[in-house]
């Protein structure tokens, strides 16, 4: 099957040609709002008490080091979406460098994540909804979210990118407020450290906690990958989307080293009211009521505009895995004809997103980053693998490109993986061994070929 780059028609298996196809419509900047609103510049606030805690005070040191390996792992998602620029991110990099069998493995990781991420999403809007509204349950702020975010996606992902911009003005107002008025209480203490934020309160100071908060926060930084899932429907995406995946990034990394560097001056403290929630502490100290109504709107708009943008990725991720066969190609490989969306692959993340009416925050956090870790580190294993190995691309500086540059980006990932809590770990672990025991039944004991479609310049 010939694919060109840009006008990507793909047929599935067992699917008449002429179904319908992605359209090719965004540009770096839709690429970026949409990694920043996936991310959402206010997500430092999603995990903020959570990690706090842990780490002893040095939240601002742990999106530091968590940047670090984002930026190596950056650059490997950008070389390897010049090579295959087409839906499916790590899913599609690592069956192309790997074959078909770690290529569902990578993808069945990533799936975990991104079928929570706009589950951590409702969650979120249904906590700090119930603070605002205590007489109103979360649940129904929950149902309310999910079913405008799939109304919005089954529309398509121009209404996705328009609906960005407004979200990311009003993050924008918020942070410019927030940081004002933060200065503001700041400058009225008699002393202030201006070193506490990296060294924190003596508690839970050690390398391990500060590795593990880290681990914690590779979910704030899903965002930049996930334009990679929007491959058939960028302009020029060999040129486009490796630089918009390195500006999200390094954005977004400014953003939440500074957000959580000016709250631990605020309020200096691991005692919050309530951990899920501890942002509204930092709130009411730096702007009383007004500061918290105001972050209450911005943070609930965010995670909507992130539900809209997560749900769009990984409904993109199942339809690459439908088309290819590896998924029911009747159900998640098809795009509707009238809105240009798989739109059976969004109602199906609809589905898997009420498990946020009775999941806990902090393990779907770090779940999220379970399966993010798995596949970026398959991700920087992949450029060396196609690059490398395969296209044998050793000379001059390509050694440092495509080996030593790639290969500290997996020791980082791997690095936060065994981070992580045991518990995450095992949830984990039993995720992958249902995705292999899958795999055996797809092949029938691994006697048939996994499927794989051909995708060909």
């Amino acid at each position: 099957m010939s694919v060109t780059p840009e006008s990507l028609t793909v047929t599935p298996p067992g699917t008449a040609a002429g179904e319908g196809q992605l359209r090719r419509v965004l540009g770096v900047p839709s690429l970026v709002l949409f990694g920043l609103v996936y991310m959402v510049p206010l997500t430092v606030f999603t995990t903020y008490g959570i990690v706090t805690q842990l780490t002893g005070g040095r939240l601002p040191l742990a999106y530091i080091v968590t940047l670090i390996a984002m930026v190596f792992t950056a650059r490997s998602y950008g070389l390897m979406s010049k090579a295959f620029p087409f839906a499916g991110s790590a899913y599609t990099y690592t069956q192309r460098s790997f074959g078909p069998g770690i290529g569902f493995l990578a993808g069945w990781a990533l799936m975990l994540d991104y079928l929570f991420l706009p589950m951590i999403n409702y969650l979120v809007i249904g906590i700090y909804l119930n603070a605002a509204f205590p007489a109103m349950p979360s649940w129904t702020f929950v149902l309310a979210a999910i079913a405008l975010v799939t109304v919005l996606n089954v529309i398509g992902i121009v209404s996705v990118a328009r609906a960005n911009v407004l979200i990311i003005a009003v993050q924008a107002i918020f942070i410019v407020v927030f940081v004002a008025m933060a200065i503001g209480v700041i400058g009225q203490g008699a002393s202030v450290d201006l070193t506490a934020p990296f060294t924190g309160t003596g508690e839970n100071g050690g390398i391990t906690t500060l590795f593990a908060g880290a681990a914690v926060l590779c979910l704030s930084f899903l965002g930049f990958d996930s334009v990679s899932t929007l491959a058939e429907e960028t302009r020029e995406p060999r040129k486009n989307l490796p630089k918009a995946i390195m500006i999200i990034t390094l954005l977004a990394g400014v953003i939440f080293v500074g957000l959580s560097y000016i709250g631990y001056l605020v309020l200096p403290s691991q005692i919050f009211t309530d951990v899920d929630s501890a942002p509204l502490d930092v709130m009411a100290l730096a702007g009383g009521q007004f500061l918290t109504v105001f972050f209450t709107a911005a943070y609930v708009a965010g995670a909507t505009g992130s539900a809209l943008a997560s749900q769009a990725s990984v409904s993109r991720i199942l339809f690459a895995m439908g088309r290819d066969g590896v998924l029911p190609t009747r159900f998640f490989g098809r795009i509707n004809k009238r809105f240009g969306t798989p739109v059976l692959s969004i109602l199906a993340v609809s589905v898997v997103s009420l498990l946020a009416l009775v999941i806990d925050l902090g393990l779907l956090a770090e779940m999220i980053s379970f399966g993010a870790l798995i596949a970026f580190s398959a991700v920087n294993q992949s450029v060396i693998k196609h690059y490398f190995i395969g296209e044998k691309r050793r000379a001059g500086s390509d050694l440092l490109n495509y080996l030593v540059v790639p290969a500290i980006g997996m020791v980082l990932t791997l690095w936060l993986w065994t981070s992580l809590s045991p518990r995450t770990l095992l949830v984990g672990l039993i995720w992958l061994s249902v995705g292999i025991i899958y795999l055996a039944w797809l092949t029938r004991g691994f006697r048939r070929a996994i499927p794989m479609l051909d995708l060909k310049e």
